[in-house]
């Protein structure tokens, strides 16, 4: 009889912590529903659901020769907290926001980048300007573009904090001027990008599958917190003119 309630006190201990590790982060609305791409839109063909994960693949026998995008279709928030899982076995990728979409499956805008090297990962990176903010650095970019920038931490030491061919946690702030990109609970990068031209204020939520060498790149556990009520069907960024 002992033994039985002893066990019995494991078995509802055990399934109490089972609840909560599945009670959803206040505030947060789920992106993904872990079996299919509903709610979701891309190159046909170009994405898929494998072992609960949108996934994306370049092979020798099936290369990525273009690069493209799968496009949420939830709204255009311009201040929130995005969170989700990657995992990447080899090339580049990253998560597009406060986005414009462009035609064949292209956006531009700010990404928060991904790659299996050791430079990309945890930058803040957009179209026309590349590296708004590389890892390890915290900047102040002025309406006229005009640069203040200082280091915080190492970025190779903060490289060591990301996990290859692994599960990684990314969480991407953007509230107002100021955007912040954390992995694994580290702060990899800050920026309060006020450029007049080409600073991003609401757009499109995108992920990115990157032309190369061979590839793998999965993405799970979605979910985005909207900062301001209304600021979910905000004004898409633009492109600046050529």
């Amino acid at each position: 009889m002992k033994r039985c309630g002893i066990l019995g006190v494991v078995a509802v201990l055990a399934a109490m912590g089972a609840a909560s590790a599945a009670e959803p982060e206040p505030g947060f609305v789920s992106m993904f529903n872990g079996v299919d791409l509903s709610g979701w839109e891309g190159k046909p063909g170009g994405w898929w659901v494998e072992d609960g994960a949108i996934t994306s693949q370049s092979t020798e026998d099936k290369p990525c020769v273009k690069h493209h995008y799968l496009f949420w279709q939830g709204g255009t928030p311009a201040d929130f907290v995005l969170r989700f899982k990657y995992r990447i076995e080899g090339g580049n990728s990253g998560v597009q926001f406060r986005s414009k979409r462009k035609p064949d499956y292209d956006t531009w805008g700010y990404q928060a980048d991904i790659e299996a090297g050791a430079q990309w990962t945890g930058c803040l990176f957009q179209h026309d300007r590349g590296g708004v903010v590389m890892r390890g650095k915290r900047a102040t970019i002025s309406r006229e573009g005009a640069r203040q920038e200082e280091e915080f931490a190492p970025g190779e030491e903060l490289q060591k904090a990301i996990k290859p061919n692994a599960w990684n946690d990314y969480e991407v702030t953007a509230e107002g001027s100021r955007i912040t990109l954390r992995i694994n609970g580290r702060l990899m990068c800050e920026v309060d990008d006020r450029d007049e031209k080409m600073a991003c204020h609401s757009g499109i939520i995108a992920l990115q599958m990157h032309p190369g060498p061979p590839m793998k790149v999965q993405f799970k556990d979605l979910r985005i917190k909207v900062l301001k009520p209304g600021a979910q069907g905000g004004e898409p960024a633009e492109a600046p003119a050529p």
